[in-house]
């Protein structure tokens, strides 16, 4: 049985620490306004006013993210561990706060976004370019949102327009032939509002599989190509009454090992058409009425032959949001209906839910409260109710100290339940019941804090096989995830940095051991400083050694990676930018047998034009044309069935 002392050391660091800065004087208020947040509770809150765990990804963040793509940023943030079977354009996933890939919602502008048929969504299919901020909520969550929050959710908002016309391009090079080029606009012109953005990025990559004695080894280049575009239109009727309509296209044409034979390659098409009406009713009463019609489709081609798994997904979600005399409501109702098609031929393809979901949120002085019950109602694994409750006391110098409880679950797949010969129409939904305590510092300046968690998982869906060789998942295994996340960022002068550690225990129950593929120790950081008009930035990710095998008996290092990035403004509104991936070359492995980038560059120029007709922001030396560093001061495959991620184990290719 592993030790309980890193979760018990986790929270006497909570307690500590709040005691000390509660008894600490109050800092200088500056300036800086927090960002609102969405996920957190359904309606937009300041980040420090939020009871739950959440991390935002801003743009700047983004824009220095580089050739690695949305799955190696999520990489970076607390409480994140990756997985890929190979570079960028592979098959990729997230373990948040050690739960299983497809125990984390992913959401996209409020429409939940994946596979029914693997349970797990396609980041790798996501591109960078379309994204204006992320969302990471920490934490069961299906009393907000419904199935598969277990681990917490992650939501992605798409570019916006702009009170004024904007525009921004971007090209870069790199190692691997990494090309990327990216070009948008956005803008209102009396009650209308627009944005569109479209690009591409494409690699040669690396060979995916790095062991020769592995059956689908293949010493080939496996690259990727990504075509994207999104876009969003908005009328205003009247203020606070506007109607909007948004998409977001993206096909990843990518290649994989599945043997020395065939150039196997899956293409993924994601696709999220949206149209909403946002509404005041009465001066306490806003609704917000939304349609989606969501799209994940993987075609694969392999030496085995062809295989397909397409979902369709349609979202209606009605929500108002009411201020009471003591506080605030906000109630969903709620329908999902999932179809899948897949050359596997499924016995039943369609699944139907109903959900009705109420948020109750209260500050009073120094307390702050909020409550969340959520009924989901399906055709395939009938009703389920989930509920979480969060208190927390905030201090006069930034202090707040929160604590909550929350149930989750996640319903077994259309793989699990149907796919012929190695499925099981029993299975139950997974189960989780989590608990938490944090204590956190916000100032303009300065941020920090630790949350010590406890998630106990039941009825973890696993695949197995008998002795005759007869395979179907079963409810066999329960979990505990437990841990605690320290995070802490600051802004002094022209130095930026922030850090992260996760010390965690995700453990299978019945033998003590670690979940597959999750460390014990990960955690990541980044150092920048402005040396006149240069920006200079290192970052540090880290994990300590893992498993990829639930026995673990199949061990993969431990591996610290230093990132690069220099930033240099040549023109008023044109930024050259270099970026360094994994510096000194380190060897390492996300999942046994499948190769990572070695020390890789990408290098390359983006531009902005904001508001035309106002007045340059740029500093005055920037306004000239000669070619150097101007300005200075502060910048502000998924081939469904033979590669699986979905439980986090094996060695196999692809999401299915």
């Amino acid at each position: 049985m592993l030790s309980h002392a890193p979760f018990k050391e986790a929270l006497a660091s909570v307690v500590a620490l709040g005691v000390a800065l509660a008894c600490s004087a109050p800092l200088a208020q500056g300036v800086t306004l927090p960002p609102l947040v969405v996920t957190a509770s359904r309606s937009a809150l300041p980040l420090t006013e939020l009871l739950a765990d959440v991390t935002v990804i801003g743009t700047e963040e983004i824009a220095r993210a580089g050739a690695g793509g949305l799955v190696a940023l999520l990489q970076q943030q607390p409480g994140v561990e990756i997985v890929a079977n190979g570079g960028p354009g592979s098959t990729s996933g997230v373990f948040l706060r050690g739960a299983n890939t497809g125990q984390t919602l992913v959401l996209v502008d409020g429409l939940r976004v994946g596979s029914s048929t693997s349970g797990t969504a396609a980041l790798e299919a996501i591109p960078l370019d379309q994204i204006e901020r992320i969302e990471i909520l920490r934490g069961p969550a299906s009393s907000l949102y419904g199935a598969d929050a277990i681990g917490g959710v992650i939501q992605i908002f798409t570019r916006n327009a702009a009170d004024g016309f904007a525009a921004n391009g971007q090209a870069a090079y790199g190692t691997y032939r990494t090309a990327i080029a990216s070009a948008g606009f956005s803008g209102a012109s009396g009650p209308w509002r627009y944005a569109l953005e479209a690009g591409r990025r494409q690699s040669d990559g690396f060979n995916a599989i790095a062991n020769p004695a592995n059956f689908s080894f293949d010493p080939d280049r496996d690259g990727y190509r990504d075509d994207h575009a999104g876009g969003s239109i908005g009328y205003r009727l009247a203020p606070e009454q506007e109607l909007s309509a948004r998409f977001l296209r993206s096909r990843l044409n990518a290649q994989f090992d599945a043997g020395d034979t065939f150039d196997d390659r899956t293409v993924t098409v994601v696709e999220v058409y949206q149209i909403e009406s946002r509404n005041r009713l009465t001066p306490f009463w806003t609704s917000r009425l939304q349609a989606g019609w969501v799209t994940d489709d993987s075609d694969s081609k392999t030496g085995f032959g062809p295989s397909r798994f397409r979902t369709r997904q349609r979202l209606y979600d009605w929500q108002s949001n009411i201020a009471l005399p003591l506080g605030t409501v906000a109630a969903a109702v709620e329908r999902r209906e999932e179809r899948v098609d897949s050359d596997a031929g499924f016995a039943i393809n369609e699944r139907n839910t109903n959900a009705l979901t109420g948020v109750y949120q209260v500050r009073v002085g120094a307390h702050s409260a909020q409550a969340s019950l959520r009924r989901d109602d399906s055709s395939q694994f009938g009703a389920r109710t989930t509920g979480s409750m969060a208190y927390g006391y905030f201090f006069d110098n930034g202090v707040r100290v929160t604590s909550s409880y929350g149930t989750a679950f996640k319903p077994p797949t259309f793989n699990d339940l149907y796919f012929p010969g190695f499925s099981n129409r029993d299975l139950k939904p997974e189960s989780a019941h989590n608990a938490d305590i944090a204590i956190r510092y916000a100032h303009a300046e300065m941020s920090g804090g630790v949350v010590a968690y406890r998630n106990k998982v039941r009825d973890l869906i696993v695949f197995q096989c008998d002795a005759s060789f007869n395979c179907a998942p079963q409810n066999v295994s329960d979990a505990t995830l437990k841990g605690a996340t320290f995070d802490f960022a600051a802004r002094i002068g022209d130095l930026a940095a922030k850090a992260s550690l996760d010390l965690q225990n995700p453990r299978d129950d019945a033998t003590g051991r670690l979940l597959p593929r999750r460390a014990r120790r990960h955690g990541s950081a980044s150092l920048g400083y402005l040396f006149g008009p240069l920006r200079v930035t290192a970052e540090l990710t880290a994990a300590s050694e893992r498993f990829d095998d639930a026995a673990n008996t199949r061990r993969m290092g431990g591996y610290a990676l230093l990132n690069m990035v220099a930033e240099c403004p040549v023109a008023p509104r044109w930024t050259l930018f270099a970026r360094l991936d994994n510096a000194f070359d380190k060897h390492y492995e996300l999942a046994a047998d499948f190769n990572t980038a070695g020390a890789s560059v990408l290098a390359g120029v983006h531009g902005k034009l904001d508001r035309v007709g106002t007045k340059d922001r740029q500093p005055r030396a920037a306004r000239h044309g000669a070619l150097v560093c101007r300005g200075g001061g502060r910048s502000g495959h998924r081939g469904h069935r033979p590669r699986r991620l979905a439980a986090g184990g094996g060695a196999s290719a692809a999401r299915g």
